[in-house]
C-alpha cells in the first residue's frame, strides 16, 4: 500500500510539464535515442538526489522539533492544493524546441540547473515529501520513498521513449491532458493531508 502510494504520488508530482520535462522533451526532439536516454538518466540522477534531500532533510528536523509537524502539514496541504489548482488551469504553449544538440557537459550542467536551481522546486519537494513523511509509520518510510523514486525513473524514461517514438505527435492538448490528470491526483492527496492536519489537533 505504501509503495503504491509513493508511486502514484511520485508520478503525479513529476509528470506535469515543467523545466525538467521540457528539458527531456527537448533532448528527445533534437538528439539520437541513445543520447536522449543518457540525458534522461542524468536528469533522473539529479531528481533522485533532490527527492532524497527533501525527504530525509525535513525528516531529521521533525525528529528534533515535533511542533513543526503541524506547520508542515498545514503549509503542505495549502501548497499541494495550490499546485494542483495551477496544474489543472495551466494551458501549455506549443513546443518550439528545435535547436543544436548540446554537449554532454552542457547536458549535465543544464540538468542540474533545471532540477536544483529553482528555490520553488526545493520548497515544493520539501513540503510535499516532508508532509507525507509525517503521516507514514517509521518502518514504511523507505517503502514509500522507493515508490517515489521508481516513479521518477519510470516517468523520465517513458517520456523519453514516447517523445522519441512520436516526436511529431506531441501537441499542447496532450500536455494539457497530462496536467489535468496529475493536478487531480495531487488535489486528492492535498485533501488527504488536510484531513491528517485536522486529526493532528484531535489527538
Amino acid at each position: 500500500m505504501f509503495f503504491f502510494q509513493g508511486l502514484t504520488m511520485g508520478l503525479a508530482y513529476v509528470a506535469p510539464i515543467g523545466m525538467q520535462n521540457l528539458f527531456v522533451i527537448h533532448s528527445a526532439l533534437s538528439h539520437s535515442l541513445r543520447r536522449t536516454v543518457v540525458t534522461a538518466l542524468i536528469v533522473l540522477f539529479f531528481d533522485i538526489s533532490l527527492s532524497l534531500s527533501c525527504f530525509y532533510g525535513i525528516g531529521s528536523l521533525l525528529d528534533h522539533l515535533p511542533w513543526l509537524k503541524a506547520v508542515i502539514l498545514g503549509a503542505g496541504t495549502l501548497l499541494i492544493l495550490y499546485m494542483a489548482y495551477g496544474m489543472i488551469r495551466q494551458v501549455p504553449d506549443a513546443l518550439t524546441l528545435k535547436g543544436q544538440p548540446a554537449s554532454l557537459g552542457q547536458t549535465v550542467s543544464k540538468a542540474c540547473i533545471v532540477t536544483w536551481m529553482k528555490p520553488q522546486a526545493i520548497l515544493d519537494g520539501t513540503m510535499l515529501l516532508g508532509a507525507f513523511r509525517i503521516t507514514l509509520p517509521a518502518a514504511e518510510a523507505t517503502t514509500f520513498l522507493t515508490g517515489v523514486l521508481l516513479a521518477s525513473g519510470l516517468w523520465f524514461l517513458s517520456l523519453t521513449g514516447c517523445v522519441a517514438a512520436f516526436r511529431h505527435a506531441m501537441t499542447p492538448r496532450i500536455l494539457r491532458t497530462i496536467n489535468v490528470l496529475c493536478g487531480t491526483v495531487l488535489m486528492l492527496y492535498g485533501l488527504h493531508l488536510g484531513y491528517t492536519f485536522v486529526q493532528f489537533f484531535q489527538i
